[in-house]
């Protein structure tokens, strides 16, 4: 113990810096960053209703990474850390403190004392070694909580309240995962449920809130955890959340979401239309927005396609791509175009904008060079085989479709032809797991660079059938210095490898627009620009 603590104040401070580099970060629109400020105090009572556009078809929170889920299940558990969403410091919750080794191998976490679960179980150092031994087994839903963990030695019990996880190199990143919804602790007798089980019936938490029902794509129901008393030291709140009850609905039309709030049948919507911000501006609501940390949206590339193992083919497409008309054209006002596969929140993020310039002469030229000749309508060909594409993709948010459309015209223009196909947003995982795509159209939030590893290292799930390259070293090396420089610079290593190889196609930058009634209060966004609703409260 002596070493360790020897040790923790500047070790605390080097990781420290790694999630606070560039990521101050505020909420932008009419309403700043909280829904109906200043007006009385807080009172407890009422329910929350909230539509949604989709739903992931899962309900564990290890296991779901659409933002239209997590907005609910986020509720459910507590988190061993939590990141300031205003600084990226990592900041005490279930854990009242932490020690990391020297060379950022071992992190032993030492819990808070009287926290319990749903179920009435107490939290223990047992219980965080059952969570994080469990995570390997979670399957295509889990590769988010998988890849935090990734190189795990062991997690060791300590005493009672002390957890010690222990990696076979350094690994930097693994401090702020703690904070992620994908690490949420769940009771132990929620870990030996089946994965399957979990996503189906839910989950037994420590969290402000309790599950009540899941309707699949209809409702999540959650009601307010009597006595909870362990909140996350950044909440103003201490004790009980204020509100008895939360009800999502998934209502998957967004012009049908505005409807609902402006006639107050619901309290707040998700993934505002830019349709209906005018119109939602102008009455009882607040406009709040976020841009979100980790890899934009755009099109996951299958580099093992025949067509798409071509890097000039894989290069036409990012240059044919016009970033601006599509974040004009289709996203909430304010939306910002790719300029890295990181959004411009993410700390160590690079502008690569000149990499990621709407050049269709250019990509013209690449697919001549690369043999594909244009028909006579339009079309490209080579060998007698048409240069076409397919873009899979989910109803998660309403953008998506509009915005493969544009994607599709602008493909369109220099020869490529491009088939949209649907998919039921439950299916986003088994299709990635699977690799039955060309190009599957996504993002990925997290706070922290080491999302690059996660999405694209060929040692973890690799997705994106990418060949064994530099890049690995670079996502690998990352991942294992405590050297804020270097990891900076590895990190826009990374970053240029993926854009100039173009294994990924950066379109546009996700940001969380949310539309929330003036009676609403304290709805604030977290440090992934999803929502934390403990300290919320109606009237």
């Amino acid at each position: 113990m002596t070493a360790l603590s020897d040790v923790r104040t500047s070790r605390r401070a080097a990781l420290t810096a790694l999630v606070t580099t560039s990521v101050l970060l505020t909420a932008c629109g009419s309403g700043g960053g909280d829904s109906g400020s200043g007006a009385g105090q807080p009172r407890s009572g009422s329910t929350l209703t909230f539509a949604v556009g989709s739903d992931a078809g899962c309900v564990d929170p290890q296991q779901v990474a659409s933002n239209e889920t997590v907005y609910a299940v986020r509720q459910i558990v507590d988190s061993l850390t939590d990141q300031d969403p205003r600084t990226g410091r990592i900041v005490p919750w279930l854990a009242k403190s932490w020690d990391v080794s020297s060379d950022a191998t071992t992190f032993t976490f030492h819990l808070r004392p009287g926290v319990t679960f749903s179920d009435g179980s107490k939290l223990t150092a047992q219980v965080v070694k059952d969570n994080f031994d469990a995570v390997p087994k979670l399957g295509a839903l889990g590769t988010l909580a998988e890849g935090y963990l990734s190189g795990v030695k062991s997690t060791t019990v300590v005493d009672p309240l002390t957890v010690k996880v222990t990696f076979g190199q350094p690994n930097a990143q693994f401090l702020q995962a703690t904070s992620t919804h994908s690490l949420g602790i769940e009771a132990s007798a929620s870990v030996k449920r089946t994965p399957q089980q979990r996503c189906s019936d839910g989950v037994i938490g420590s969290g402000p809130f309790v599950s009540k029902q899941y309707v699949q794509n209809q409702s999540i129901t959650l009601a307010k955890r009597t006595g909870y008393a362990w909140g996350s030291s950044r909440w103003s709140k201490k004790g009980e959340a204020y509100l008895d009850r939360l009800v999502f609905r998934v209502v998957p039309e967004a012009g049908v979401r505005a409807g609902s709030l402006q006639s107050g049948q619901v309290d707040a919507i998700s993934s505002v239309g830019r349709a209906n911000e005018a119109a939602l501006e102008g009455g009882q609501v607040t406009l709040l927005c976020r841009a979100n940390p980790g890899v934009v949206f755009g099109l996951g590339v299958n580099n093992s396609r025949p067509l798409l193992k071509d890097v000039k083919v894989r290069q036409a497409i990012l240059a044919a791509v016009d970033r601006k008309q599509i974040a004009d054209t289709v996203f909430p006002t304010g939306t910002q175009p790719a300029t890295s596969v990181l959004a411009h929140t993410t700390p160590d993020y690079t502008d690569l904008s000149s990499d990621l310039a709407f050049d269709a002469a250019k990509a013209k030229s690449l697919l001549e060079a690369a043999g594909w000749k244009a028909g006579s309508d339009g079309i490209r060909a080579k060998d007698g085989k048409k240069l076409s594409l397919t873009i899979s993709w989910f109803p998660n948010a309403a953008t998506n479709q509009p915005a493969l459309e544009l994607v599709q015209q602008q493909l369109k223009a220099v020869g490529i032809d491009v088939v949209l196909k649907q998919g039921q947003v439950s299916q986003f995982a088994t299709t990635l797991q699977g690799g039955d795509f060309d190009l599957v159209w996504g993002n990925v939030t997290r706070s922290d660079p080491d999302i690059l590893r996660t999405s694209f290292s060929t040692r973890l799930a690799n997705f994106y059938r990418l060949p064994a390259t530099s890049l690995d070293t670079a996502l690998s090396g990352q991942a294992a210095t405590t050297d804020t420089a270097k990891r900076e610079q590895l990190v826009e290593e990374a970053q240029k490898l993926i854009v100039q190889n173009a294994y990924n196609v950066p379109v546009v930058e996700l940001q969380t627009q949310l539309a929330v009634s003036k009676k609403v209060h304290s709805l604030d966004f977290d440090s992934g620009s999803r929502i934390q609703l403990h300290d919320t409260w109606i009237g």
